[in-house]
């Protein structure tokens, strides 16, 4: 049966009071699949409107600097309909044995990972990656020499084979205990759940 999702509603245009800006923020949160329930909102499954911890679970959070994250997602047609790749590029500047065991962790199991927009006047602001599918590690490259990178990993997050996801990225919109949900209040939800990695 066809739904609101299947129809196109409505139109847009080029806001000139707050145009579109390119990139994300040198900050992602990555969660292992299992740590963490996401409940979708009842009206529009683009939008996640909650995060709740299993088991004690966290989101860890990765900083860079100087624009060195980047988000993507790609339409892929199928015989049975749309699909995306969905990929983030990050860097880890660092060589200790802890960091290796996090890239092997992201290489064998599931994560799925928040990045924020630099672009904010959006109810997309802030974006989940692989919620259905999830995400593992598919490249780690580190360069000795790559004084760029002071020796340090480049690692990229993408979906596993054959494992697109069946949506764009979903927009992450929590509310406050009490009140209406806003970038502000999806921050603090956030940072709430979160490990810090430094």
């Amino acid at each position: 049966m066809p739904t609101i999702f299947s129809k196109i509603t409505e139109g847009f245009s080029l806001s000139s009071a707050s145009p579109v800006t390119s990139g994300i923020e040198d900050v992602i949160y990555i969660f292992n699949e299992d740590d963490i329930t996401i409940q979708y909102s009842t009206t529009n499954p683009l939008t996640i409107d909650k995060l709740t911890p299993v088991n004690g679970g966290k989101l860890y959070k990765f900083q860079g600097t100087n624009n060195s994250f980047n988000a993507m997602s790609k339409l892929a047609k199928t015989q049975v309909g749309p699909r995306y790749t969905e990929e983030i590029d990050f860097n880890i500047a660092g060589l200790s044995v802890e960091i290796k065991a996090q890239l092997r962790a992201m290489g064998y199991g599931r994560v799925k990972a928040v990045v924020i927009n630099n672009y904010r006047d959006s109810n997309s602001a802030v974006e989940l990656f692989g919620a259905v599918n999830g995400l593992i590690l598919t490249e780690a490259e580190r360069n000795a020499a790559d004084e760029g990178m002071e020796g340090g990993y480049k690692l990229k997050l993408t979906n596993p084979e054959k494992l697109r996801e069946p949506y764009p990225p979903r927009a992450v919109v929590i509310a406050p205990l009490s009140g209406t949900a806003s970038y502000a209040s999806t921050i603090t939800a956030l940072n709430e759940l979160t490990e810090d990695t430094e």
